[in-house]
């Protein structure tokens, strides 16, 4: 039993999408205050071809330095639905949904035959090739929750790409393998296995991917249950419906390998922000305050009353430290290499 909530805070706390703190705030820790947001643009929807795959992405902006947005776990690029076009008046914006999931194609991870595929190098293969493919620049990465894992794996990846990073409360990965006590490795193998390999994984799936569900994670994960509105329900559960949407949550669900934060930040050579929901109830604040001692990280921000999500829970704040972080920053040549 106690396993079985495990998993389910797998899903909560390696993503947005799913399911305290007072102590002294270090020095390069600074509280953000509102700030009214300008007129939004219109966003486009439209398709990209990778490798085979139609990924879905949106896009909207002309001018000024190229941002990506990366959505977490269980989500897609619709939860960023409150910053592209606001933006977009200065920047040109693009939000992709990563393969699996999204409207992006969602293939069987057992028809691929591919153990390495619904992991954080192909996401972020996916990132580098997008912004080589269709962006054509440079661009800052903007990430929430899993999504800072691939944006910091595609800056590890490839460095002449991106130009910096904005990660808001970056999954801590807690159930990754090395975190876990050696006496409890081989039970939680045999878990996931139970999980991937027979019909309990799909029955549990079904019980998540309900809108009563879906709203009671959603609710956990927010600090303001007000923003948790039937259209932000209905943006989370809709693609969780689609054919593939299954295999590929109960892969990623038994997926307790590959990078952690802490290993891939020594490695990343551009400038990265660091912002945190201080209210985050999965990944809680004190633990990522660790992340500011790497010489990568110029700035941990503490997002005050802000729960997981604070690019949708939040805009106005996210909104405004996206263009002060850029704005220091993109005054460089985009054709010198930033990473």
């Amino acid at each position: 039993m106690a396993m079985g909530v495990g998993v389910a805070l797998a899903f909560t706390s390696n993503s947005l999408t799913f399911p305290r703190y007072s102590s002294p705030i270090p020095n390069k820790i600074h509280f953000l205050r509102q700030i009214v947001c300008k007129a939004e643009l219109q966003v486009q929807t439209r398709v990209w071809n990778w490798r085979g795959y139609s990924i879905r992405y949106q896009h909207s902006g002309n001018n000024g330095p190229a941002l990506l947005l990366v959505h977490g776990f269980g989500a897609n690029s619709d939860h960023w639905r409150n910053n592209i076009s606001v933006l977009a008046q200065s920047h040109r914006v693009y939000s992709i949904d990563l393969i699996g999931y999204g409207y992006s194609d969602k293939p069987n991870p057992r028809q691929i035959r591919d153990p390495s595929f619904y992991t954080f190098e192909t996401w972020a293969s996916q990132l580098n090739e997008f912004c080589l493919d269709v962006i054509k620049d440079q661009p800052f990465f903007i990430c929430n929750s899993i999504g800072g894992v691939v944006g910091l794996q595609a800056a590890v990846l490839a460095p002449h790409i991106c130009r910096g990073i904005l990660l808001l409360n970056i999954s801590l990965r807690m159930l990754h393998i090395k975190k876990q006590p050696w006496y409890g490795r081989p039970f939680i193998r045999s878990f996931q296995r139970l999980l991937r390999d027979t019909a309990v994984g799909k029955f549990f799936y079904k019980a998540v991917a309900t809108k009563e569900s879906v709203r009671n994670i959603l609710c956990q994960c927010y600090h303001d249950t007000s923003k948790v509105t039937d259209e932000l329900v209905q943006i989370i559960l809709s693609p969780g419906l689609e054919p593939g949407a299954a295999e590929v949550f109960l892969e990623f669900i038994c997926y307790s390998g590959g990078p952690l934060p802490e290993e891939l930040l020594p490695q990343v050579k551009c400038p990265v922000l660091i912002a945190w929901g201080d209210k985050d109830p999965w990944e809680p604040i004190e633990l990522g305050r660790n992340y500011e001692n790497f010489d990568s990280v110029e700035d941990f921000i503490v997002l005050p009353n802000v729960g997981h999500c604070p690019q949708d829970e939040a805009p106005h704040l996210v909104n405004s430290l996206v263009e002060s972080f850029v704005a220091r920053h993109a005054k460089s040549s985009s054709s010198t290499s930033h990473c």
